[in-house]
Formats: structure tokens, C-alpha cells, sequence
């Protein structure tokens, strides 16, 4: 059995912060998918290389919004989320799915056992020690030739945030260079094999300014 071993000091910080910015997270409908093609695209191709290939775990659901939508393109998926009040959303909203509350951190995958893994801006709160032993245990999950597809902020040093959404959190952004991940991911043991980078958005009513983006796909060689 894989896991990363450790467990961040502010775990129970950020899981109540994202309890607080649940509610409102899903009434703004943030992570639509509708107005971005380019994710859809991204997601299209993911679950084309891993629906043969087992089930998929998505880690960080939130609401289950992306989970759902690889449902829709045929992957056996399921989600898991720090925060229970996510889950419960996402347990409301998409009755059919498979949804568990667990941390990144605290995931006891058995070797060989999935098909593809998902962090879809999930893992971006992780302490930059703590990161690489999650790829780890992500790799190690990961049958040969199944895929972790990884999206997150980039840039370089961390956002200390204290409200989002209009709620008061407690967390911390940590950015990241796609070359500095795309190491990561070769020392867990996975080969990249696609990057898709979104430059900046401005802030607007429902959500707030974001630093530019990177998709990374990376495959455990077969």
C-alpha cells in the first residue's frame, strides 16, 4: 500500500476554511467547466488514454463538478476531498458518483491500483515538502501507462489568503514553476507527456483574480 506519510501542520486549518467557503463555492458555480474549452479538452484527452485502463480517483473534488464530467466521458471515477461539507455537496449534486472525505496526505492507495489520478487545483495548498511524497504515492498508485493529470497556479513563492469568495479562510497558495513540477513528477517516477499553460484572469463578481495556470499530464512509463 502507498501513502505520502505526512501530514501538513495546518491540515485542520485549511479543511475549515474550505467547510466555511463551501456553500458559497458551489452557489457561484466556481469550476464550471461551460466557459472553458480548452480544460474540457484537456480532460477529453485524459480520460481517452485512462478509461481502459481502471479507475480513476480524483483528488481535491470539491463539489465534484470535474468528477462528474469525466463520469459523462465514461471513466469509472470517484472523488475525495479534504473538507465533508464539499462532499456532502458533492454527494447531493451527483448522487451517482462515489465520494469519501480524506486528505491528499492521508490516501492509502494499493500499488497498481488505478488507472489515472486527478488533482484539478487540489494540491496547490500542500507544503512544498510535503508535495513530492504525494506524486509519490500518486506514481506508485498508478497502473503502467496510466496518468496523474495536475493543474495548478504558477509563478513563484506563496499567497497568503484570508478571504476568498467572500468568506474569511486560512490557507496558503503555494505557486509553481512548470518546470519545477515537471521535476517532481520524473523523481516520483512519471514521464510528462503533455502541458497546456492559461496566462492570468482578472478578478469578476463571482470569483477572484488568478495568477496564470499550468495542466500537466504525466504517465507512468509501461
Amino acid at each position: 500500500m502507498s501513502d505520502s506519510g505526512v501530514q501538513p501542520a495546518d491540515l485542520q486549518t485549511v479543511r475549515a476554511s474550505y467547510d466555511r467557503v463551501a456553500d458559497d463555492y458551489v452557489a457561484m458555480s466556481v469550476g464550471d467547466l461551460a466557459p472553458a474549452p480548452w480544460l474540457r479538452a484537456t480532460l477529453g484527452a485524459f480520460a481517452e488514454d485512462v478509461r481502459a485502463l481502471g479507475p480513476v480517483l480524483d483528488v481535491g473534488c470539491g463539489p465534484g463538478t470535474v468528477t462528474a464530467h469525466l463520469a459523462g466521458l465514461g471513466v469509472d471515477v470517484s472523488g475525495v476531498d479534504l473538507s465533508p461539507r464539499m462532499i456532502a455537496h458533492a454527494r447531493r449534486l451527483h448522487p451517482a458518483l462515489r465520494f469519501a472525505v480524506a486528505s491528499a496526505t492521508e490516501l492509502d492507495l494499493a500499488d497498481g491500483s488505478l488507472g489515472g489520478v486527478l488533482g484539478w487545483w487540489s494540491l496547490f495548498n500542500l507544503p512544498r515538502d510535503v508535495l513530492p511524497d504525494v506524486l509519490t504515492s500518486f506514481a506508485r498508485a498508478l497502473v503502467p501507462g496510466g496518468q496523474l493529470l495536475l493543474g495548478t497556479h504558477v509563478g513563484d513563492g506563496d499567497i497568503e489568503r484570508t478571504e476568498v469568495y467572500g468568506v474569511p479562510v486560512t490557507w496558503t497558495t503555494r505557486l509553481w514553476q512548470p518546470r519545477q513540477l515537471v521535476t517532481l513528477l520524473s523523481r516520483a517516477g512519471l514521464h510528462a507527456v503533455a502541458e497546456l499553460r492559461l496566462p492570468p484572469t482578472p478578478a469578476s463578481p463571482s470569483a477572484p483574480a488568478l495568477p496564470a495556470q499550468v495542466v500537466l499530464a504525466a504517465r507512468r512509463p509501461s
